[in-house]
């Protein structure tokens, strides 16, 4: 069984606008435990799905950072607040947007929307260092801190 996925602008973050991606995700039954809700760790690979649409969006892959530049995003802390439960056969939206950035470090932001009515289901966050293959910190190469900058906007620091 396939996981459709489509991908489209939109603006998020009340008061203050980025760029952001938002993905459909259509949730699989072994996407779910006993009591047929998504297993709470599900959350985590749909934010990586949206996080990688997102920077396709960008004009970029994350297979390209890694094989072109010896650059990797590393994930150091991710978080989910579960707001509603999702179960088999949901339709998923995934929003994920480019919350701040540094030299050495990326933090993206997430909302998991119910697509039939917009109910908020969760809400997270991933941090993420800048490394070389070895793991060892680098700075992030400049033709993706340019465009990181410009999505973050205003959170850039």
């Amino acid at each position: 069984m396939t996981n459709p996925h489509t991908s489209r602008s939109v603006n998020v973050n009340a008061g203050a606008p980025a760029p952001a991606n938002e993905t459909r995700v259509r949730v699989r039954y072994a996407e779910t435990d006993q009591m047929g809700v998504v297993y709470h760790s599900n959350h985590f690979i749909w934010f990586e799905v949206g996080r990688v649409e997102l920077l396709r969006q960008f004009g970029f892959s994350y297979k390209n950072m890694e094989t072109d530049d010896d650059c990797f995003i590393a994930v150091v802390d991710a978080r989910c607040r579960y707001k509603a439960p999702v179960h088999y056969d949901d339709e998923v939206i995934v929003r994920t947007w480019l919350k701040h950035v540094r030299e050495k470090v990326i933090r993206f932001g997430y909302e998991l929307r119910r697509a039939e009515n917009g109910e908020l289901l969760a809400e997270g966050e991933t941090t993420h260092i800048v490394a070389n293959a070895s793991m060892k910190p680098r700075a992030l190469p400049e033709k993706y801190m340019k465009v990181f900058r410009a999505a973050a906007g205003n959170r850039a620091v």
